[in-house]
């Protein structure tokens, strides 16, 4: 299996290459696109088995000590992320090669190929054993997603994406400072080095590398108050873009504070990682509640669902962080699934504004289905994937007996149901404005119908996805308490990575 993991980052940026080479010849390049995505979504369910199966797997690149060398390492936590992420990234370039068709799509000489270097990006991000790697691969996931949000070159994207790479420069260059005061100090960055030397620390000392890794990681993750960039940066980049930024930049964050502080034993951090996360929890909900735009409130939902994660690691117990697994697991197809309904709606009536449109259901009731059953997910409402991961949160709150949170939670839950209610209520509910804007056909494509075939299709199999995750909750909750036991008790991982 070293091989299947050494190409789950390799192949996706040779494929790059080749697409690259081959930009003109769209039939070619799309065919490069899917196959390599369509490569590592298998070879990523493979690792799952084998994970699942045999335990954790460590390659030492190029044969290297630990304490010097690249660790490439799958653990159950990484491998049912990396197969959720690969999946979601396939379904997200179907809908985009069918939105390419029409005159809503990005640029398909770029697109394609530099969304399998964020591919690259993510899965190093998630099977790096140590931190250099790790600043690497958030570096390769800031590089394509900057060109990705800023391609099409309008004065919109350019402001946004300044803000979008500043900040996310900012934590680069805390990151490394970071990397520097921890090499420092214990003579290592290989994660499985430093689950053993940073609890011999000194406290202060343990405390100031838990804030300071909290910062680095909660700006990539936007937890309050570093979550500025995210409302602004998405909502101005193309459908297929924001739907894998949605899905899964800011879940990384969220899986790099998970791996870091369970590894190195920041128990003592729970308090603040809880506070953080309430407060994302509640800032995040009523900026949505303040938007009139589709793409605005999924964005600022974005941050509020992140706090969810957050209290699942802050409970720092078995079941606490298995709810967090658990709800990332849920999150990142929901998300992306949302903002490519989001993209349909827009591409029918011409905006997104929720004054603007009205009636919809009516007129478009497979829209209507596509969208109500990830927003109940969402809001958390029975029988759907969100309330399974909600309910597990709220019951490690109550196990742990940290009512604040659990309280916050639910607050939280009830006002994002009343907003995606209020989405329902301006987008299919009522008549269409007079005012509304003309719908614009794309003339001379004979493709349209494809196109319009592949992006529903890749949608209403986002939303199966999503049902799926609720349909084997019990499974995925076994998976994710054994994932939740392994990273509070990284034995099993650190024996095979230094072995």
């Amino acid at each position: 299996m070293t091989a299947v993991v050494a190409l789950l980052v390799a192949g996706p940026l040779v494929a790059s290459a080749a697409g690259l080479a081959c930009r003109a010849r769209s039939r070619l390049r799309d065919t490069i696109t899917i196959g390599s995505l369509t490569a590592v979504t298998a070879l990523a369910a493979w690792l799952l088995i084998a994970v699942e199966r045999d335990g954790t797997i460590a390659v030492r690149v190029g044969g290297w000590d630990p304490e010097l060398g690249i660790v490439l390492v799958a653990d159950l936590f990484a491998a049912l992320i990396l197969v959720v992420a690969m999946a979601t990234i396939l379904v997200v370039e179907i809908y985009a090669i069918g939105q390419r068709r029409t005159a809503w799509g990005a640029d398909p000489q770029l697109a394609g190929p530099l969304l399998l270097v964020l591919t690259a990006g993510i899965a190093l991000a998630i099977l790096t054993g140590d931190l250099f790697t790790l600043f690497v691969a958030f570096e390769l996931i800031l590089v394509s997603s900057y060109v990705l949000l800023t391609h099409q070159g309008r004065r919109g994207q350019i402001r946004s994406g300044m803000t979008y790479v500043t900040m996310n420069l900012f934590a680069s260059t805390l990151f490394l400072i970071g990397v520097a005061v921890v090499y420092a100090a214990t003579g290592t960055v290989n994660l499985a080095l430093l689950a053993e030397r940073i609890p011999e620390l000194p406290s202060e000392l343990q405390w100031g590398i838990g804030l300071w890794f909290l910062v680095v990681f909660g700006t990539k993750a936007a937890i309050f108050p570093l979550f500025s960039w995210l409302p602004d940066s998405y909502p101005t980049a193309p459908t297929t873009i924001t739907a894998v930024f949605a899905g899964l930049l800011t879940k990384i964050g969220v899986y790099a504070l998970i791996r870091f502080n369970t590894l190195t034993g920041m128990e003592d951090l729970g308090p603040v990682i809880l506070t953080a996360a309430g407060i994302t929890m509640l800032v995040g909900v009523a900026g949505a509640l303040a938007q009139d735009d589709v793409k605005r409130i999924l964005s600022f939902h974005i941050v509020s669902q992140i706090g969810y994660m957050l209290m699942g690691l802050g409970l720092f117990s078995v079941a606490g962080v298995a709810g967090a697994v658990l709800f990332l697991i849920h999150q990142i197809p929901i998300k992306t699934v949302l903002f490519l309904v989001g993209g349909l709606i827009e591409e029918h009536e011409g905006t997104s504004a929720l004054d603007r449109i009205g009636g919809l259901s009516a007129r478009q009731p497979l829209l209507a289905a596509l969208f109500a059953i990830p927003a109940l997910s969402l809001a958390g409402l029975p029988p759907f994937s969100g309330f399974v991961a909600k309910l597990a949160l709220v019951e490690a709150g109550i196990a742990e007996l940290a009512m604040p949170i659990v309280v916050v939670s639910l607050a939280a839950s009830i006002l994002t149901l009343l907003s995606m209610a209020k989405i329902w209520l301006g987008l299919f509910w009522g008549t269409k404005p007079d005012d509304a804007p003309r719908i614009v056909t794309p003339t001379g494509d004979t493709r349209s119908g494809l196109g319009r075939r592949l992006t529903v299709g890749a949608t209403a199999t986002a939303v199966a996805g999503t049902v799926a995750i609720a349909l084997f909750a019990g499974p995925l909750w076994d998976l994710s308490e054994r994932a939740a036991t392994d990273l509070l008790d990284p034995v099993a991982y650190t024996n095979e990575v230094l072995g």
